[in-house]
């Protein structure tokens, strides 16, 4: 039987250009490089993000694609996108799913692990 998997990793930044304390801002860019180590080719069709800020405020986003891209991924191929989300503390998280299916029509989904969102620069 068949074993779809993505397995993804991610690098933040902050984006100054979209931060502003005095207005509660704090902008990130996220890279995510997403790999199929599943056995079957399988395309990535959605995700979902839970974005949390430090005072427990959490923000959804759910949508088709990433940055307007549903890539096809053999085993072993990745794909990498960047984005960004803003949020009211220096420092917060994200965590979220991509959704995937198989050539055959089978539905899955892969965990993004949560990571942090953090500016250092903003915390001194």
């Amino acid at each position: 039987m068949a074993k779809p998997r993505f397995t993804s990793a991610v690098a933040v930044r902050p984006l100054p250009e979209h931060t502003d304390p005095a207005q509660q801002l704090y902008g990130f860019a996220y890279t995510v490089t997403i790999r199929n180590t599943g056995d079957v080719a399988a395309q990535i069709i959605a995700r979902h993000w839970q974005i949390s800020d430090h005072r427990g405020g959490v923000q959804q986003v759910r949508g088709l694609g990433l940055v307007g891209h549903q890539p096809l991924l053999k085993p072993g191929e990745q794909f990498e996108y960047t984005s960004w989300a803003q949020i009211a503390t220096a420092q917060g998280s994200m965590q979220g799913m991509l959704i995937g299916i198989t050539e055959d029509a089978e539905w899955f989904e892969s965990p993004v692990a949560e990571f942090a969102l953090v500016d250092s620069a903003a915390l001194h």
